[in-house]
């Protein structure tokens, strides 16, 4: 489990998060929603220690990751598998290497081992046979997909995703959230997911934290967001081409439009 309490953050002396508490609970997907610039991938990087809070606490599974040795965060750190927005490969490695790399840097694995587990890896993301290939030849999608193979690499508890569909067509979209949806399934893996997307949200959430004006504004299922009434969270919504009120729905149904 996740706990952050109390956090504040600023910068230059201007805040960019105030007062932020939020549980995330073992085996769930939550989805961070909010505006651009309104503080999801600071708290998110809060949550794996990139940074620290001006106050506040951050707990993983018990430990308050601001307050041990770096060694110790190290520890913490190898829980946590996270896809970058852009997927972040490496240039200069193949997508065999790409996902290999967490699994060289941290563990004394046989490269026979890693082999083994860069094609289990590659077999999850459906793309069992782009090893070879640079991330120059790989598509949009298949770049997040090997992006998201080195994040499983080192079997995380938890895996955080930097808007996974920014910048992907339609289809694609839902390739990644089926992907997120079954990852979290069959690895029985806790789910941050830092996004705007309102498709992927009702596709994947089990709950969904509305960060607003600096503050941690709402939290809920995704039935208690159709069913809100706030009128900040109702625009937020509506402004990604979604809307909530009367009328009943399900995600897949919102996954058809």
């Amino acid at each position: 489990m996740i706990e952050v309490k109390g956090l504040y953050k600023s910068f230059e002396s201007k805040p960019v998060l105030r007062d932020v508490s939020l549980q995330i609970n073992d085996g769930e997907t939550l989805a961070i929603i909010g505006r651009s610039g309104s503080g999801k991938s600071v708290l998110m990087k809060h949550l794996i220690g990139l940074l620290k809070p001006d106050r506040g606490r951050v707990l993983v599974d018990g430990i308050d990751i601001n307050r041990i040795p770096y060694a110790g965060l190290r520890r913490v750190r190898r829980n946590f598998g996270v896809l970058f927005q852009g997927g972040a490969l490496f240039d200069s490695m193949n997508a065999f290497e790409n996902v290999a790399f967490p699994l060289r840097l941290f563990t004394l694995k046989s490269d026979q081992d890693i082999r083994r587990e860069v094609m289990r890896c590659l077999q999850v993301v459906q793309l069992p046979d782009v090893g070879s290939k640079s991330p120059s030849e790989l598509s949009g999608g298949m770049k997040k997909r090997v992006a998201l193979a080195r994040a499983i690499a080192l079997q995380p508890r938890y895996i955080i995703y930097d808007e996974p569909t920014s910048g992907l067509d339609p289809e694609t979209s839902n390739t990644i959230n089926e992907l997120i949806k079954s990852l979290a399934e069959r690895l029985d893996i806790t789910s941050i997911v830092v996004t705007h997307d309102m498709h992927s949200v009702l596709s994947i959430a089990d709950r969904v934290a509305y960060i607003h004006a600096t503050r941690m504004h709402w939290i809920g299922t995704v039935k208690e967001l159709h069913e809100s009434e706030d009128f900040n969270l109702r625009s937020f919504v509506k402004a990604n081409e979604y809307f909530i009120g009367n009328m009943p729905f399900t995600a897949s149904q919102f996954c058809r439009l």
